[in-house]
């Protein structure tokens, strides 16, 4: 899997040539596909074939476009890639309701445990607040403990004021970011086999993704810390730098299975463990902890 998280921002011409990403805005630059993780298209001037598209699907490289408020509008990801996708899927829809509902309540509980770590991290009160919410989260969370917890972190992290629906730099930075991880499980989830519509939680018949809305939950802290510690710098709105920055949060170290990998990898080793489990090898999944925004250094 490639490590590079590729923005072209200006109008320019994109096209493949000796197993590189060409890029010509007057000058050519090019970058080894297999370098290459995610590409983000920001500008409506940007030209590309399908024959380039197909190329980079079989790269296994997340390509995002943007709307006119440069937000993340689309993804394109491989399809079909699993020599084995027939019982990937299979698998998916002899899931009973009460397995389903004992992985959520390992997500909602890996994600509340990173969001006391963000706090933490942010030298903010409350971490001990909702550590202690999470042995109360059952199978399902019929209690709802995601959405309360969520109601109190993000007054502790951004203030008393602060809301999630409201338009503003915050929020919009967030956004950004959250659809960034969506588009990176979603990504990891076709590439071995599974139908990300088929959520474990999310259900929604207009959302083509709820698994990986499922699977991203426990990365939104990664997200969270990074806009909070740089907060003060988004009063100019989503530049490319910030922008740049929250798409290479995708190799920031994290915890997974008492090992240390990039987001990225940590996202791969989820799903890996999601086929385990309901493959009936393993109960439990493989769940990032946050330690904060320091880069993975690759030995």
């Amino acid at each position: 899997m490639g490590y590079q998280s590729v923005i072209v921002a200006n109008p320019a011409r994109l096209s493949a040539r000796n197993n590189r990403l060409c890029i010509d805005n007057g000058e050519t630059a090019g970058i080894p596909l297999e370098d290459i993780r995610c590409l983000m298209l920001e500008s409506a001037q940007i030209s590309l074939t399908s024959a380039l598209l197909a190329r980079l699907a079989e790269s296994g490289i997340t390509v995002f476009v943007c709307d006119g408020k440069h937000l993340p509008k689309a993804v394109f990801q491989p399809v079909s890639s699993h020599s084995r996708q027939l019982r990937q899927l299979r698998l998916q829809m002899n899931q009973t309701l009460p397995a389903k509902k004992r992985l959520w309540r390992q997500i909602v509980a890996a994600k509340v445990a990173n969001q006391a770590k963000c706090l933490d991290l942010a030298e903010t009160a409350g971490g001990k607040a909702l550590r202690a919410m999470v042995p109360f989260i059952k199978p399902g969370d019929p209690q709802n403990v995601e959405g309360r917890a969520a109601a109190f972190y993000f007054k502790a992290l951004f203030g008393s004021d602060f809301a999630r629906d409201d338009e503003n730099e915050v929020n919009a930075a967030l956004n950004y970011g959250y659809a960034l991880f969506r588009g990176v499980a979603a990504r990891t989830l076709a590439v071995y086999g599974f139908e990300p519509c088929l959520g474990l939680h999310h259900a929604s018949e207009l959302n083509n993704y709820n698994l990986a809305d499922d699977l991203m939950e426990p990365f939104r802290p990664l997200v969270d810390l990074y806009v909070f510690l740089n907060r003060d710098t988004l009063g100019g709105g989503l530049t490319t730098a910030v922008k740049a920055n929250l798409l290479d949060l995708a190799n920031a170290e994290v915890l997974a299975g008492s090992e240390r990998h990039s987001a990225a990898y940590a996202v791969e080793r989820l799903v890996q463990s999601l086929a385990a489990c309901l493959g009936g090898q393993k109960e439990g999944l493989v769940l990032p902890a946050l330690t904060g925004l320091a880069r993975h250094e690759y030995e």
